[in-house]
């Protein structure tokens, strides 16, 4: 049996060979001859590009990226160091060498655990940038003989430890700990630290003599790994924001020690730098998918990017660009300080699981979103499987990509194409790089800045009130010799009437956990809580032995 191909009309096959983009050299190409643009629109972005071609150019030579905090953006030298101030270069080929040496040492065994066991499991804690990036590249290129297999701690999720930890139980002893954080005081990686020294203390072990820092000189972190006397310390710096350091020491010393490539990385990033450097915008693949992304949006994301990666080593894809497009693109302000509320949605699933899912939606639905596939055309080798005569697996997969990509042309459902020739290193580089860049242009494109991140330290500091406000209704309760109180009335007694539906939610939360009774009344705020301390004693947390 052989699978049905979609029509081509001449038209639609004209329309692909004039403006498909390609890096031979990467076995990568960028089709957009899906989207609905007229080629005059195309050539009038060429002033723009070239005005934010100038721009990022201005930050690659060193320009500060944040005035209100005088920083400079210089992910781009991390596989270009050669690109980079002095001082930088060196600091980024000193880490570079000190990556491939710790790791070095480690599968040889010259690094081993308190009990003298080799390392054979990796538990990496961080958050954001400092998560996501190693995870995607894990999904991408971890295999079952990798010589450490990877295990992540992203969030402040009891839960989540328990059943991470959970299933290392038994090999604590094997298992080396990444905690990555450029301030140290980061709360949700500072709690995922705190959690696994628990574990390693209960197991009879020394949490510093099997962990590993990466943070910037002076840190919370840096002084605790320094004071402690952790295995290593590697950097990281005030250029590099997290949501583009996956091919620093964050991304790449978890995937040296998981045995993968990083020079092929690297590589595969430079490659792509040198591609997108391009001036001629419509034969370069990051300003293409920059102009694509205006001309889908109408400038102002009115579309959501669907992100549907054909394969499942790229499931990750979508929840790395999330990061990575949506906060840097995700301004109130532009760089007039004028109010625009900038934004490009990203969500997706992975084909051809999302045949199943949504794509119902996307071909018969609202018309409110572009599509992004991203195809790899090679499969395993050298062996292959026959489902039918003649057809694989993964002829499947491609002929799914195929099909969908025409059912959304057929309803007018615009889309674009990346397609690599395998998912390897050189290609997983290659697409940081491409996405990085397009970023970069795109945020130049609708004039706001894409380096900096307020809201994201507005969440952190609304937290803080939220935990300072906890910590006065525990109080409060342990000293009201067993009153019971609603709502209201506890927010009142701690001075924060304003706060009554915080204090309300932190109630019923002490009320799931044993520490208040709840006596309910006709509605929630009637409901009326006392102190009980029904808990399990809970010990302080800490990292030493």
């Amino acid at each position: 049996m052989t699978l049905p191909a979609p029509a081509t009309p001449p038209s639609t096959w004209n329309r692909f060979q004039s403006l498909l983009v390609t890096c031979p050299t990467l076995g990568l190409a960028l089709d957009v001859s899906r989207m609905r643009f007229e080629t005059p629109w195309l050539e009038s972005m060429a002033g723009p590009i070239t005005r934010a071609f100038e721009a990022l150019d201005a930050l690659e030579g060193g320009a500060i990226a944040n005035p209100d905090e005088g920083r400079q953006v210089g992910h781009y030298w991390l596989r270009n160091p050669e690109r980079a101030p002095e001082k930088a270069r060196a600091a980024i080929e000193a880490a570079h060498q000190a990556v491939s040496t710790f790791a070095r040492k480690v599968h040889r065994g010259e690094i081993r655990g308190e009990r003298g066991e080799a390392f054979r499991d990796l538990v990496l804690v961080g958050i954001g940038g400092s998560a996501l990036g190693p995870q995607f590249v894990d999904q991408a290129l971890a295999d079952l003989n990798d010589p450490l297999r990877a295990h992540f701690l992203d969030n402040t999720d009891p839960d989540g430890f328990d059943r991470v930890l959970g299933r290392l139980e038994a090999r604590l002893d094997r298992t080396l700990v990444l905690v990555i954080s450029k301030s140290g005081g980061t709360k949700e990686t500072r709690n995922g630290m705190l959690e696994v020294a628990a574990r390693y203390r209960s197991a009879g072990l020394c949490f510093e003599k099997h962990a590993v820092a990466v943070t910037s000189d002076g840190s919370e972190l840096d002084r605790l790994a320094k004071a402690d006397g952790w295995l290593a310390i590697f950097p990281m710096w005030d250029w590099v924001g997290g949501r583009t350091s996956v091919l620093s020491a964050v991304g790449l010393l978890p995937a040296a020690l998981q045995g993968f490539d990083i020079e092929a990385l690297l590589t595969g990033a430079r490659e792509m730098d040198r591609f997108t450097r391009r001036r001629d915008f419509q034969t370069n693949p990051a300003s293409m998918l920059a102009a694509m992304w205006f001309h889908a949006g109408a400038g102002r994301g009115e579309k959501h990017m669907v992100v549907l990666p054909y394969r499942d080593r790229l499931e990750l894809l979508g929840r790395y660009l999330q990061q990575l497009v949506m906060e840097s693109i995700g301004k109130e302000k532009d760089l007039d300080g004028k109010v625009v509320h900038q934004g490009l949605s990203v969500f997706g699933n992975k084909g051809s699981t999302d045949q199943h899912a949504f794509v119902q939606q996307l071909r018969d639905g609202r018309n409110d979103f572009f599509a992004t596939f991203v195809v790899a055309r090679g499969d395993r080798r050298p062996e292959r499987t026959e489902v039918e005569p003649g057809v694989t697996s993964g002829d499947y997969l491609f002929g799914f990509w195929l099909g969908t990509r025409e059912a959304l042309s057929e309803q007018g459902r615009e889309s674009l194409t990346i397609s690599v020739e395998r998912v390897d290193e050189r290609a997983i580089g290659a697409l940081i790089a491409l996405f990085e860049r397009a970023v970069g242009l795109y945020a130049q494109l609708v004039h706001i800045n894409a380096y900096h991140q307020p809201g994201v330290e507005a969440g952190k500091r609304a937290a803080g009130r939220v935990l300072a406000v906890m910590a006065q209704v525990q109080e409060a309760l342990s000293d009201s010799d067993g009153r019971a109180y609603r709502a209201d009335e506890l927010a009142q007694e701690i001075g924060a009437p304003e706060q009554v539906e915080v204090v309300f939610h932190l109630l019923e939360r002490l009320q799931a956990n044993g520490a208040v009774e709840r006596i309910p009344g006709p509605g929630p705020g009637e409901h009326r809580y006392r102190y009980i301390d029904g808990r399990e004693r809970m010990h302080p947390a800490g990292t030493r032995c």
